[in-house]
């Protein structure tokens, strides 16, 4: 299993379309074949940065969903919105604590 960690950034007044389309769409990322996890953070700081960071089975399982029809309506839709090019960070989960 792997982590990916998304930074998007969006202009503000984008921010609310942005959210609802996240709440349409989130049980069906969630549910994707080989998603194990899935969370929305924002930046206390800067309220127009936000991270999406969800568990994979498999790099493969990631891979599917990144070529699905699924991914291309989120993206499609979420990509307009930006104000800086997103980035991602695919890592390995070396500890976890509770």
């Amino acid at each position: 299993m792997f982590v990916r960690i998304v930074k998007l950034s969006f202009h503000e007044e984008n921010i609310p379309a942005f959210l609802e389309n996240f709440e349409q769409m989130k049980e069906k990322i969630r549910n994707a074949p080989g998603n194990r996890f899935l969370e929305l953070y924002q930046d206390k700081n800067n309220p127009c940065i936000f991270f999406t960071y969800s568990y994979w089975e498999t790099e493969q399982d990631l891979e599917n969903y990144r070529n699905s029809e699924l991914f291309y309506d989120v993206w499609t839709f979420t990509k307009k919105l930006f104000n800086d090019k997103p980035e991602a960070w695919s890592v390995d989960k070396l500890h976890s604590l509770h």
